[in-house]
Protein backbone atom coordinates (compact mmCIF):
# COMPACT_ATOMS: atom_id res chain seq x y z
CA UNK A 1 0.00 0.00 0.00
CA UNK A 2 1.02 3.62 -0.48
CA UNK A 3 1.27 4.91 3.11
CA UNK A 4 1.91 8.49 2.06
CA UNK A 5 -1.14 8.52 -0.22
CA UNK A 6 -3.38 7.37 2.64
CA UNK A 7 -1.87 9.80 5.15
CA UNK A 8 -2.15 12.69 2.68
CA UNK A 9 -5.80 11.87 1.99
CA UNK A 10 -6.55 11.72 5.72
CA UNK A 11 -4.70 15.00 6.33
CA UNK A 12 -6.76 16.74 3.63
CA UNK A 13 -9.86 15.60 5.49
CA UNK A 14 -8.62 17.27 8.67
CA UNK A 15 -7.28 14.20 10.46
CA UNK A 16 -3.95 15.94 11.02
CA UNK A 17 -5.59 18.38 13.43
CA UNK A 18 -8.15 16.30 15.32
CA UNK A 19 -10.06 13.00 15.21
CA UNK A 20 -12.50 13.00 12.29
CA UNK A 21 -15.40 10.59 11.80
CA UNK A 22 -14.63 8.68 8.62
CA UNK A 23 -15.91 5.53 6.94
CA UNK A 24 -14.12 3.37 4.39
CA UNK A 25 -16.77 4.48 1.90
CA UNK A 26 -15.69 8.11 2.41
CA UNK A 27 -12.17 7.21 1.27
CA UNK A 28 -13.06 4.73 -1.47
CA UNK A 29 -13.31 7.32 -4.26
CA UNK A 30 -10.23 9.37 -3.32
CA UNK A 31 -8.03 6.30 -2.90
CA UNK A 32 -9.50 4.43 -5.87
CA UNK A 33 -9.79 1.25 -3.82
CA UNK A 34 -12.65 -0.89 -2.56
CA UNK A 35 -13.98 -0.22 0.93
CA UNK A 36 -12.61 -3.61 2.04
CA UNK A 37 -9.12 -2.66 0.84
CA UNK A 38 -9.39 0.74 2.53
CA UNK A 39 -10.47 -0.88 5.81
CA UNK A 40 -7.59 -3.34 5.66
CA UNK A 41 -5.07 -0.60 4.97
CA UNK A 42 -6.39 1.63 7.77
CA UNK A 43 -5.87 -1.28 10.14
CA UNK A 44 -2.34 -1.67 8.75
CA UNK A 45 -1.59 2.03 9.43
CA UNK A 46 -3.00 1.76 12.93
CA UNK A 47 -0.94 -1.34 13.75
CA UNK A 48 2.21 0.55 12.74
CA UNK A 49 1.37 3.54 14.90
CA UNK A 50 0.81 5.91 11.96
CA UNK A 51 -2.83 6.65 12.75
CA UNK A 52 -5.05 6.45 15.82
CA UNK A 53 -8.60 5.10 15.59
CA UNK A 54 -11.56 5.02 17.94
CA UNK A 55 -13.94 2.42 16.50
CA UNK A 56 -17.57 2.09 17.57
CA UNK A 57 -20.70 0.47 16.08
CA UNK A 58 -21.63 3.84 14.55
CA UNK A 59 -18.29 4.39 12.79
CA UNK A 60 -14.72 5.38 13.52
CA UNK A 61 -12.82 8.51 14.45
CA UNK A 62 -9.41 8.75 12.80
CA UNK A 63 -6.46 10.98 13.63
CA UNK A 64 -2.95 10.90 12.18
CA UNK A 65 -0.46 9.92 14.90
CA UNK A 66 2.84 11.80 15.45
CA UNK A 67 4.73 9.07 13.57
CA UNK A 68 2.40 9.55 10.60
CA UNK A 69 2.85 13.31 10.67
CA UNK A 70 6.61 12.81 10.70
CA UNK A 71 6.36 10.73 7.51
CA UNK A 72 4.33 13.49 5.86
CA UNK A 73 6.86 16.11 7.00
CA UNK A 74 9.70 14.09 5.48
CA UNK A 75 7.79 13.79 2.22
CA UNK A 76 7.21 17.54 2.25
CA UNK A 77 10.92 18.15 2.88
CA UNK A 78 11.83 15.88 -0.05
CA UNK A 79 9.61 17.87 -2.42
CA UNK A 80 11.19 21.11 -1.21
CA UNK A 81 14.59 19.65 -1.99
CA UNK A 82 13.47 18.44 -5.44
CA UNK A 83 12.06 21.83 -6.37
CA UNK A 84 14.97 23.70 -4.76
CA UNK A 85 12.76 25.53 -2.27
CA UNK A 86 15.18 27.46 -0.07
CA UNK A 87 14.07 28.14 3.45
CA UNK A 88 15.61 28.81 6.80
CA UNK A 89 14.55 29.08 10.40
CA UNK A 90 16.20 30.70 13.40
CA UNK A 91 16.36 29.08 16.82
CA UNK A 92 17.45 31.02 19.88
CA UNK A 93 18.81 29.31 22.95
CA UNK A 94 21.60 29.04 25.49
CA UNK A 95 24.77 26.97 25.43
CA UNK A 96 24.73 24.04 27.87
CA UNK A 97 27.10 21.23 28.76
CA UNK A 98 26.42 17.75 27.47
CA UNK A 99 27.09 14.37 29.04
CA UNK A 100 30.00 13.57 26.75
CA UNK A 101 27.96 11.14 24.67
CA UNK A 102 28.43 13.22 21.52
CA UNK A 103 32.19 12.69 21.55
CA UNK A 104 31.74 8.92 21.75
CA UNK A 105 29.08 8.56 19.06
CA UNK A 106 30.71 10.89 16.56
CA UNK A 107 33.95 8.92 16.88
CA UNK A 108 32.26 5.59 16.08
CA UNK A 109 33.67 4.59 12.69
CA UNK A 110 30.27 3.74 11.19
CA UNK A 111 29.12 7.31 11.85
CA UNK A 112 32.43 9.05 11.14
CA UNK A 113 32.72 7.50 7.68
CA UNK A 114 29.22 8.71 6.75
CA UNK A 115 29.88 12.20 8.12
CA UNK A 116 33.00 12.45 5.97
CA UNK A 117 31.30 11.12 2.83
CA UNK A 118 27.89 12.81 3.16
CA UNK A 119 28.67 16.06 5.00
CA UNK A 120 32.02 16.66 3.35
CA UNK A 121 34.17 17.15 6.46
CA UNK A 122 35.61 15.37 9.46
CA UNK A 123 33.72 16.66 12.50
CA UNK A 124 35.40 17.65 15.74
CA UNK A 125 34.76 14.76 18.17
CA UNK A 126 32.10 16.45 20.24
CA UNK A 127 28.90 18.46 19.92
CA UNK A 128 27.89 21.99 20.82
CA UNK A 129 24.69 21.70 22.85
CA UNK A 130 22.11 24.47 22.73
CA UNK A 131 18.94 24.41 24.80
CA UNK A 132 16.36 26.33 22.79
CA UNK A 133 13.96 28.78 24.34
CA UNK A 134 10.32 27.89 24.74
CA UNK A 135 9.08 30.44 22.19
CA UNK A 136 11.16 28.64 19.55
CA UNK A 137 9.47 25.26 20.04
CA UNK A 138 7.16 25.74 17.03
CA UNK A 139 10.11 26.78 14.87
CA UNK A 140 11.97 23.69 16.09
CA UNK A 141 9.12 21.50 14.82
CA UNK A 142 9.16 23.29 11.46
CA UNK A 143 12.89 22.62 11.23
CA UNK A 144 12.07 18.99 10.45
CA UNK A 145 10.32 20.11 7.27
CA UNK A 146 13.62 21.45 5.94
CA UNK A 147 15.87 19.35 3.69
CA UNK A 148 18.35 17.22 5.59
CA UNK A 149 21.03 14.62 5.02
CA UNK A 150 20.32 11.10 6.24
CA UNK A 151 22.88 9.21 8.31
CA UNK A 152 21.99 5.52 8.19
CA UNK A 153 21.82 3.24 11.18
CA UNK A 154 24.13 0.23 11.32
CA UNK A 155 25.41 -2.63 13.44
CA UNK A 156 29.01 -3.36 14.34
CA UNK A 157 28.22 -6.95 15.28
CA UNK A 158 27.96 -6.17 18.98
CA UNK A 159 25.37 -3.41 19.11
CA UNK A 160 23.04 -1.48 16.86
CA UNK A 161 23.42 2.24 16.20
CA UNK A 162 20.40 4.29 15.16
CA UNK A 163 19.90 6.52 12.15
CA UNK A 164 19.84 10.30 12.35
CA UNK A 165 19.03 13.35 10.24
CA UNK A 166 21.52 16.18 9.75
CA UNK A 167 20.26 19.72 9.13
CA UNK A 168 22.68 22.35 7.79
CA UNK A 169 23.07 25.16 10.30
CA UNK A 170 25.39 27.92 11.40
CA UNK A 171 26.18 30.10 14.38
CA UNK A 172 27.79 33.35 13.27
CA UNK A 173 30.41 32.33 10.69
CA UNK A 174 30.77 28.70 11.81
CA UNK A 175 28.86 26.22 9.67
CA UNK A 176 27.97 22.70 10.64
CA UNK A 177 25.00 20.39 11.07
CA UNK A 178 22.38 19.77 13.74
CA UNK A 179 22.08 16.05 14.42
CA UNK A 180 18.58 14.73 15.18
CA UNK A 181 18.60 11.04 16.15
CA UNK A 182 15.61 9.00 15.04
CA UNK A 183 14.57 7.86 18.47
CA UNK A 184 11.29 8.52 20.23
CA UNK A 185 12.82 9.72 23.53
CA UNK A 186 15.01 12.34 21.91
CA UNK A 187 15.00 15.66 23.82
CA UNK A 188 13.53 18.04 21.24
CA UNK A 189 14.41 21.23 23.14
CA UNK A 190 18.12 20.41 22.86
CA UNK A 191 20.13 20.97 19.68
CA UNK A 192 23.33 18.99 19.15
CA UNK A 193 25.56 20.57 16.53
CA UNK A 194 28.70 19.23 14.86
CA UNK A 195 31.27 21.17 12.83
CA UNK A 196 34.81 20.78 11.51
CA UNK A 197 36.07 22.78 14.52
CA UNK A 198 35.44 22.89 18.25
CA UNK A 199 32.64 25.45 18.20
CA UNK A 200 32.97 26.47 21.85
CA UNK A 201 36.54 27.61 21.26
CA UNK A 202 36.02 29.00 17.76
CA UNK A 203 33.12 31.16 18.96
CA UNK A 204 34.45 31.70 22.50
CA UNK A 205 31.24 30.35 24.06
CA UNK A 206 30.55 29.44 27.69
CA UNK A 207 27.58 27.77 29.39
CA UNK A 208 24.57 30.05 29.67
CA UNK A 209 25.59 32.25 26.75
CA UNK A 210 22.79 33.06 24.32
CA UNK A 211 23.18 32.11 20.65
CA UNK A 212 21.08 32.15 17.49
CA UNK A 213 21.26 29.04 15.33
CA UNK A 214 20.28 29.60 11.69
CA UNK A 215 19.04 26.36 10.12
CA UNK A 216 18.57 25.79 6.41
CA UNK A 217 20.33 25.69 3.08
CA UNK A 218 23.74 27.33 3.47
CA UNK A 219 22.94 29.65 0.57
CA UNK A 220 20.17 31.01 2.79
CA UNK A 221 22.34 31.20 5.89
CA UNK A 222 24.59 34.00 4.81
Amino acid sequence: MDQIKYLKTLALLGCDQKPVRITAKDLEKDLKSSDKTVSRNLKYLEERGLIERDISPSGQNVKIAPAGMKLLSKEFADYKKIFNVKEKTELEGVVVSGLGEGQYYISVSGYMKQFQEKLGFTPFPGTLNVKIKEYCFDARKKMEELPCIKIDGFSDGQRTYGASDCYPAKINAIRGYIIVPERTHYQTDLLEMIAPVKMREALNLTDGEEVTVVVGNFDDCR
